[in-house]
C-alpha cells in the first residue's frame, strides 16, 4: 500500500453516527481551552477517586486475583471501545495507569487516609468541572442536559490528545470544526 493510500485510509472517518452525534453535542459545552484543561484534571481526579476505594477490595475471577476496581471499570471500557476502538484503547492505557496508581496508593495508606484522599480527589475533580463551566464556558455542564455525557468526558479528552498528536482528522472536524493538518 502506498503512502498516499495509507494516509487516505488513516483519514477516513471511523466513528459511528451515534458517537459522532454525541461528541458533537458534547463539544458545544466545551469550546473554551481553559474549560478543556480543567476537564483533563477533573476527569483524572474523579476517575481515581472512583477506583481508589474499590482497589482495596480483592476479587478472584476464574482463578485470577484482581480488584473490584478492575471489575467496575470493565463495562465502561467496553462501552468506550464500542464507541471508538482507537480512543477506547487510549483510555484503556490511561485506565491501567490510574488503576495501578490507585493500587499503589491503597497499599501505602490507612483506610482513613484512603477515604480522606478519595474525598479530596472528589472535591478537586468536581470543583475543576464547575469552575471550567461557570468561569470559562459560562454555561451549565453538559451533564445537566444529557447524563450520558458523564461517560463522554474521557472520550473527549482522549480525542483532543489524538488530535494534538496529529491523528484523527475525523475527530478534528467535529471538535475543532475543521480538519487538523498532520505534521509531515
Amino acid at each position: 500500500m502506498s503512502f498516499g493510500a495509507c494516509r487516505q485510509q488513516r483519514d477516513k472517518p471511523r466513528m459511528g453516527s451515534y458517537f459522532r452525534r454525541q461528541l458533537a453535542d458534547y463539544v458545544e459545552y466545551h469550546r473554551d481551552p481553559w474549560n478543556c484543561a480543567m476537564h483533563v484534571f477533573g476527569i483524572v481526579f474523579l476517575f481515581l477517586a472512583a477506583v481508589l476505594p474499590l482497589s482495596l477490595w480483592p476479587i478472584t475471577i476464574l482463578g485470577f486475583q484482581t480488584s473490584a476496581a478492575v471489575v467496575a471499570v470493565m463495562p465502561v471500557l467496553i462501552y468506550w471501545f464500542l464507541l471508538d476502538f482507537a480512543l477506547g484503547a487510549g483510555i484503556l492505557a490511561a485506565a491501567i495507569a490510574l488503576l495501578s496508581t490507585a493500587a499503589a496508593i491503597g497499599s501505602h495508606v490507612t483506610t482513613a487516609g484512603m477515604w480522606s484522599l478519595t474525598a479530596v480527589l472528589i472535591v478537586i475533580g468536581v470543583t475543576a468541572q464547575i469552575v471550567g463551566h461557570r468561569v470559562f464556558e459560562r454555561r451549565q455542564p453538559a451533564l445537566v442536559d444529557n447524563p450520558t455525557h458523564l461517560l463522554l468526558g474521557p472520550m473527549f479528552v482522549m480525542a483532543k490528545l489524538f488530535i494534538a498528536l496529529g491523528f484523527r482528522r475525523d475527530l478534528a472536524m467535529i471538535i475543532q470544526g475543521h480538519p487538523q493538518v498532520a505534521a509531515s
